[in-house]
């Protein structure tokens, strides 16, 4: 039997997300705080479908240098469902691999804590049970903007 207290997850699918240019709004009394739009992408996996455009990622950098994320996106799915997405979730490695993300150099994944916590609402039938569903995802940093591998906790 295994034990209940070990977490387990199942994947759940691939977010892919487009984002715009920043709205740099400065340091502020929380930290350096900028707004990205969120432009596009595709979700794959048991979800699959596009990312509309008209969301957002309100980020704030700390002063310890941790970014916290917290975004806004809706999904529409291949059979045309509509699927609020929500997550809040933090980025932060190695002085060294930051600077050259902000170069809009490669870093690999595993070298940077990019973690999130996504939550879905939706009113479409066949997608009700994303309501009641807790994920983690594993997220990398594109050119175009960041993908996460989601999955499930059961």
């Amino acid at each position: 039997m295994q034990d209940w207290t070990i977490p387990r997850t199942r994947p759940l699918a691939v977010l892919t997300v487009d984002l715009g240019p920043a709205q740099a709004h400065g340091a502020t009394p929380r930290g350096n705080r900028k707004i990205v739009p969120v432009t596009g992408g595709r979700v794959a996996g048991r979800i699959s479908g596009k990312v509309l455009p008209f969301g957002g990622d309100w980020a704030l950098t700390r002063a310890d240098g941790v970014l916290e994320l917290d975004v806004r996106l809706t999904v529409e799915t291949d059979d045309g469902a509509l699927i609020h997405v929500t997550y809040d979730g933090m980025r932060h490695g190695s002085d060294e691999d930051l600077a050259a993300l902000a170069r809009g150099e490669d870093v690999p994944p595993e070298r940077l804590y990019f973690r999130i916590l996504p939550r879905f609402e939706t009113s479409a039938p066949d997608w009700l049970w994303l309501n009641r569903v807790l994920c983690v995802g594993l997220g990398e940093r594109l050119k175009t903007g960041p993908r996460y591998h989601l999955h499930e906790i059961l």
